[in-house]
């Protein structure tokens, strides 16, 4: 994914009928809210979608019409690798492709078991490589079905290879961000975009292409605000408040996500049902009180930071 400025690279949401099915209209409404906030890219299938709860043909439906609500105005990443033979996850990789997508990402923790050594996991990474042409991949250090996470050396031989352009990264250890970021050193092409908003402004302050994180799930928007302002000394104290805000609501938006996100949408505005696939938990009063606080300190640090509001 080919960026200068940094970016925000939304975690992207499945919203689904109260019967399950997938809701193609607000899928709609979702997709453009994100480019309204001034996404720089879009991480379609993922996670955050539900990516397991769904069939191969739901999960290539869903990324076709993403990309054609996006009609090019950023760049869209799904994910391609669910596991089995190499070869036969090459061959959704390359489905994955002819959706149109700039380029498919790679589930780390499903091209080895959590036992095997890297030595193995590498040999299969090469093996993809030979066997999906010079299709653009990412790297994602899913935490499902574990979370199995690059070394930097491991990221730079791959980078180097050419055929790796995007990283999201989940190691919560910003010095070895700063090692990984090394990989980019000789390949402008290539982004790391970090996932973990406790050190957000150290990533971006360190050389990461951006944020890609489930707190974009919550106010796309603010997300947004601090790629565009973490290094303006004019705003260094509102940066230290989104910072701290992020920090402090860590917890909050973890839990039994991605259903309370879906909830914190629906009261700003966007008709999505909070029904989900996974199991991820109940939504309990507890709950749903925390999110409601959320709600309630986000709007008194917009007015403390200046973002506009944004309606659904």
């Amino acid at each position: 994914m080919e960026q200068k400025e940094k970016g925000f690279i939304p975690v992207m949401l499945t919203p689904f009928k109260d019967n399950g099915e997938i809701d193609y209209d607000v899928l709609t409404k979702l997709t453009e809210t994100y480019l309204q906030a001034g996404a720089k890219g879009l991480f379609a299938n993922c996670l955050s979608s539900e990516m397991f709860e769904l069939s191969d043909n739901e999960r290539l439906q869903l990324i076709k019409h993403v990309i054609k609500i996006v009609n090019g105005a950023v760049p869209v990443v799904a994910t391609g690798t669910f596991g089995g033979p190499i070869a036969q996850q090459a061959e959704f990789v390359k489905k994955v492709s002819d959706t149109g997508t700039n380029a498919v990402i790679v589930i780390t923790g499903l091209l080895a078991d959590e036992k095997e050594a890297d030595a193995i996991f590498d040999e299969r990474v090469f093996q993809l490589f030979d066997l999906t042409g010079n299709i653009p991949l990412g790297f994602y250090e899913c935490p499902v079905p574990y979370k199995r996470v690059l070394s930097p050396q491991q990221l730079i031989r791959f980078v180097d290879s050419g055929r790796v352009i995007y990283h999201k990264d989940t190691c919560l250890d910003i010095e070895q961000v700063k090692e990984k970021l090394k990989a980019g050193n000789h390949h402008p092409e290539f982004g790391l975009y970090d996932a973990y908003m406790g050190h957000a402004v150290d990533t971006l302050r360190a050389g990461s292409a951006g944020l890609s994180c489930i707190q974009g799930n919550y106010f796309p928007e603010l997300i947004v605000w601090l790629c565009d302002n973490y290094a303006n000394q004019h705003l260094q104290q509102e940066v230290g408040l989104v910072q701290q805000f992020l920090i402090d609501n860590m917890d909050v938006m973890h839990n039994v996500y991605p259903i309370v996100a879906k909830y914190y949408l629906n009261k700003r505005g966007l008709n999505i049902s909070t029904f989900t696939r996974r199991n991820v938990g109940t939504f309990t009063n507890a709950i749903q009180t925390k999110i409601d606080g959320l709600y309630t300190d986000y709007a008194n640090l917009q007015s403390q930071i200046g973002i506009e509001v944004q309606v659904y």
